[in-house]
């Protein structure tokens, strides 16, 4: 379903990693114009970076996160080449995975 964009960059021993997460969003509160019905919750809950096969970034989100979500986090302990893993799942139960090689 969604797509996730990432880079990662070492500068001066930390890994910053940037993605940008194709997701809708939904928060359950807005109304379709054309039903009048509510648009059912549809929304990221937890987003977790790796690296090496440890957890180097995790976090939870709620409603309150725009839809295409982007996000950033920096790490130390990477090198060049190595891969990063970020996977995310939402509300349905749905999940993604992005990986890339730092740079």
């Amino acid at each position: 379903m969604a797509d996730i964009k990432m880079r990662a960059s070492l500068k001066d021993g930390a890994v910053t990693v940037k993605a940008l997460i194709s997701h809708p969003m939904e928060t359950g509160r807005r109304k379709d114009p054309k039903t009048e019905e509510l648009v059912p919750a549809h929304f990221i809950q937890r987003v977790i970076g790796e690296h090496a096969g440890e957890v180097v970034f995790e976090s939870w989100w709620g409603t309150g996160v725009s839809a295409n979500p982007f996000i950033s986090f920096t790490f130390t302990g990477g090198a060049k080449g190595d891969a990063v893993k970020l996977t995310w799942v939402d509300n349905r139960g749905e999940s993604g995975v992005g990986e890339t090689a730092v740079r």
